[in-house]
């Protein structure tokens, strides 16, 4: 029997949707913070999954100027509809409201549209579902029409959509509010409809341990729905702790070509205890039809680590290169800009064979857009390395490189000054505060720094070009800071390439002696960047 390995994606990719078109599969994930916003996947056989980029690529799709760590994009949903693919999301601000827009294109892999934003729709995790009668409906959640009962008590409603004229028509029609009583955060709903019925699949719990898949059906779309008896079709909440996998659920239902249906759904591996640090990935399992309804996992109910593939032929992607090289004259989709980008701090050009960061005031500590690219950490025992040309010039200029959940919880690995001379560091920074873990004399303005990761313990190592073996900077640092479990939120955790320097505090600092105004050229050149998994001892 073939089998494949849970997380499909692994690493922070949570949230996912999915749909097929003929015999091509399409994913989209959360992206929250991080630009550009909805990673877009492509696979053949619901497996192996290629990166063709992301959604919202363009500036003009996606403001993330000082948005809050997990605010911004939030469970985006993927359709297809004669002809035209829809990715509809909602946009979170600091302020926690919601604003709720879709995007479209016939091309998935090309340009999707500026945002179509929706007026009066409430609350968060929109989804559309189009009738056998061309007919096209929105779902989401709300605050009850008739108050909250109790914390987070949330509606999922149902209303007809225009999508030509990019609005709500019709009436709002509170279609469900889970399995339990004492259900909440009742979200992620998405409707398919088998055989005559009509399926409302929706998470609730929270997305913490008691994350749950729930389900109910009806004969007619707007209701009333029937939840079923045995939900909830899917969670780990009874597995205890110590189960390796958890927080499971935010699931999408789709069936192949060959008739077989899965599930696709958010959860997260532990390490070192009930700790997250890569986040919320997309796990798969396989699903049976018994008396009208689906059985997640049959015979077994929970996710699994390994279990049997589709029923679909073998296609496999080239693997990811362990280094990029930066040869390119663009990022690979891999990378990632906190928050929109603003002004031509990097360049893949201006020296070939290289990434380019030209220094910004902008700082990882602050929530600002620095000077920085990163990629996520998707294994729980990987090795990460860069080679860097940097020599700082003032104090307050740093480079290196970064393992960052958010601007409170990182670890920052740099070049810089100390007194006026060169130095390699080690700075954590936790609860908001930093604190020196050791400096290192350092006169090569060639480095290379390398991180190590063995689940909780990380180790930091340098050498020079000229040198075959490593030196230790730090080892056994603890990587808890950089779980959900420490440092909050919804994200995970971020391997980054940054340049940072302090503000001019005056006119004269930004003269030469001759009193013309002094082209500031502080930048830092990466060379190449290795990421690769550990085998576990």
């Amino acid at each position: 029997m073939k089998t494949f390995r849970n997380p499909v994606l692994p690493g922070f990719h949570p949230d996912p949707s999915a749909i097929r078109v003929g015999e091509d599969y399409y994913l989209v994930t959360s992206s929250f913070e991080y630009f550009p916003g909805v990673p877009l996947f492509h696979s053949k056989d619901l497996v192996h999954w290629q990166q063709l980029g992301h959604v919202l690529d363009r500036t003009s799709q996606l403001n993330l100027d000082g948005i809050m760590p997990s605010r911004g994009i939030w469970a985006p949903t993927i359709r297809y509809y004669n002809g035209t693919f829809y990715m509809i999301t909602t946009f979170v601000d600091n302020e926690k409201k919601e604003h709720n827009f879709y995007v479209t294109t016939t091309d998935p892999s090309g340009d999707w549209s500026d945002p179509i934003w929706l007026d009066d729709a409430p609350g968060i995790d929109p989804s559309l579902f189009f009738d056998e009668d061309g007919r096209a409906y929105y779902t989401g959640n709300r605050i009850p029409p008739d108050g909250q009962e109790y914390p987070k008590h949330m509606d999922i409603w149902l209303q007809e959509i225009d999508l030509e004229q990019g609005k709500l028509i019709g009436e709002k029609v509170s279609i469900w509010q889970g399995a339990l009583k004492v259900a909440h955060a009742q979200e992620g709903p998405h409707i398919y409809k088998k055989d005559d019925w009509y399926y409302l699949l929706i998470a609730e719990g929270g997305t913490g341990h008691t994350h749950a898949v729930t389900i109910a059906r009806s004969r007619n779309i707007t209701g009333s729905y029937e939840g079923h008896r045995s939900n909830p079709i899917l969670t780990h909440r009874h597995l205890g702790r110590t189960y390796p996998i958890v927080n499971v659920g935010h699931a999408e239902l789709i069936e192949t070509q060959q008739g077989e249906w899965w599930l696709l759904c958010l959860a997260s591996r532990t390490a070192g205890g009930y700790y997250r640090n890569l986040g919320r990935e997309t796990f798969m399992a396989p699903v049976k039809w018994e008396q009208e309804w689906p059985v997640v996992s049959p015979g077994v109910g929970r996710l699994e680590l390994e279990t049997r593939s589709p029923n679909l032929p073998e296609v496999r992607w080239p693997s990811e290169p362990i280094r990029d090289d930066f040869e390119e004259s663009s990022l690979s989709p891999t990378w990632n800009f906190l928050r929109t980008p603003r002004g031509e701090f990097w360049s893949m050009t201006e020296r070939p064979g290289h990434l380019r960061l030209r220094l910004k005031e902008e700082q990882l500590t602050e929530l600002s857009n620095p000077a920085f690219v990163g990629r996520r950490q998707q294994h729980l025992t990987f090795s990460a390395s860069t080679n860097m040309e940097f020599k700082p010039q003032n104090e307050g200029e740093t480079a290196g490189l970064t393992l960052f959940h958010n601007q409170d919880y990182h670890f920052r690995m740099e070049l810089g000054l100390e007194q006026g001379k060169p130095v390699i560091r080690l700075v954590k920074r936790e609860v908001g505060v930093d604190k020196l873990l050791i400096s290192h004399p350092w006169s090569d303005p060639h480095i290379q720094f390398k991180v190590v990761g063995h689940e909780q313990e990380y180790s930091f190592y340098y050498r020079s070009n000229e040198c075959a073996s490593w030196g230790v900077l730090f080892e056994k640092a603890d990587g808890r800071l950089l779980s959900t479990d420490r440092a909050g939120g919804f994200t995970g955790t971020y391997i980054g390439l940054y340049g940072s320097k302090q503000a001019k505090l005056d006119l004269n600092e930004a003269l030469n002696q001759d009193g013309n105004h002094h082209h500031d050229l502080s930048y830092v050149d990466f060379d190449w960047f290795d990421y690769k998994e550990i085998a576990k001892q």
